[in-house]
């Protein structure tokens, strides 16, 4: 039975819009009439996905967070491992959520499933809510006969992604709003505290120390021209952030970052672990090696790391060895490479990878908290000097003024 989104004025002259199921725009709308609501806008629950793929924005062109892909995944896997039929399991996670968004969304895959489509083809239907990974996966499943076990899989990949970002992100909350702080901080001193200070010194025609006449060579500059070097920063980030859509701009950016020394240490640890734990989860699905490298690859954030997997996907099609040709391109750590060569060895190269993927994603986050912990007491220490800066630039002009007076 498809899916109709409404929007409605209720009997207290409040506007309602939700998702219900019915034969026709016209049963939906004698429906919300017998509850006493005036029908606006009854529309089928796909059509905000057919305007998406015309370029118009939508919620499905947004997609869907990760938590939400990741709740979804679980109530599914459970409801089918359970015995319930796709199509119910599908209706009951609809009625699952709050959102009427993630409601539209679901009954639109089971409208798909009803008509006859698979459960993978229904997805496809929405790839900017379930990206490759996800319906790679599901298809697998759904091929192999075990499409519970795959999704209980799934559900595990997704929630460890997601807990992964969010103690990134709360780990970085701190550091953020403590930079955005003392940045004001500083820059409210240098525009309104220091020049009421140091008028008194420039009224008093005595010259002045090098660090005291920096201090207000600073103060003028901030006061003068704060605003526009604030919109300035601003337009300078929206403009690169335009250059790097740009695909020769962004690969010499991205060629310069992997260059860097803590950086790029970053950027391969974050993709060496998403990289290993996206193809753990389509090789433990079924999905054939090439095609499951392939797929990895498009989850690398970084776009030269992408062309060296699609590289060694090809070398792997060739005949040759996924270690021997991921380590051809020198992105992966020598630990992840040894152990995925001796997964090839042995035959288990499913639980080598997920190995590899939990130690990758182990020492990222200890790296990462480390850093984050080192960069509190810095941050400090930067404060600590600016502010003793500013204080030195005060007091000698005072100080020099009281060995005149002697």
């Amino acid at each position: 039975m498809p899916a109709f989104e409404y929007l409605c004025v209720d009997t207290n002259g409040r506007r309602q819009k939700g998702v219900l199921e019915g034969d026709s725009v016209r049963q939906i709308r004698q429906q919300l009439r017998e509850k006493g609501w005036l029908p606006v806008t009854v529309e089928p629950a796909a059509r905000e996905h057919q305007e998406s793929r015309k370029g118009g924005g939508s919620f499905f062109k947004r997609g869907i967070s990760a938590y939400e892909l990741a709740l979804v995944t679980r109530q599914l896997a459970t409801l089918i491992q359970a015995g319930i039929p796709v199509e119910e399991a599908l209706r009951a996670v609809s009625k699952q959520s709050d959102r009427p968004a993630l409601q539209s969304l679901m009954l639109a895959v089971r409208g798909r499933v009803i008509e006859g489509y698979t459960l993978a083809q229904s997805f496809s239907e929405f790839p900017h809510a379930f990206p490759d990974l996800y319906r790679a996966t599901v298809s697998a499943g759904e091929k192999s006969g075990h499409i519970d076990l795959v999704l209980q899989q799934l559900a595990d990949y997704t929630e460890s992604r997601y807990d992964t970002q969010r103690k990134v992100q709360g780990a970085l909350i701190y550091p953020i709003i403590l930079t955005v702080l003392a940045t004001l901080i500083v820059f409210g001193m240098l525009t309104y505290v220091v020049p009421d200070i140091v008028k008194v010194f420039t009224n008093s025609h005595h010259a002045l120390p090098l660090l005291t006449r920096g201090l207000i060579a600073v103060s003028g500059f901030m006061k003068a021209y704060g605003a526009f070097l604030f919109f300035g920063i601003v337009a300078a980030v929206f403009l690169f952030r335009r250059a790097m859509r740009r695909e020769a701009f962004s690969y010499r950016v991205q060629a310069w970052q992997l260059r860097l020394p803590l950086v790029g240490r970053l950027i391969k640890g974050n993709n060496a672990a998403r990289f290993a734990s996206t193809l753990s989860i389509l090789n433990k699905s079924g999905v054939p090696l090439v095609d499951a490298l392939k797929i990895a690859a498009e989850v690398s954030s970084s776009w030269l790391i992408r062309d060296a997997i699609r590289e060694a996907a090809m070398k792997v099609t060739e005949g040759g060895s996924l270690s021997k040709s991921l380590e051809a391109c020198g992105y992966f750590p020598p630990m992840m490479m040894q152990m995925i060569a001796s997964g090839e060895s042995s035959g288990e190269l499913d639980e080598m990878l997920t190995r590899a993927a939990t130690m990758q994603e182990k020492e990222l986050t200890v790296l990462i908290t480390t850093l984050v912990g080192l960069f509190e007491p810095m941050m400090l220490l930067v404060m600590a000097g600016v502010v003793l800066i500013i204080v030195m630039a005060i007091m000698l002009p005072i100080m020099s003024m009281n060995n005149l007076v002697k």
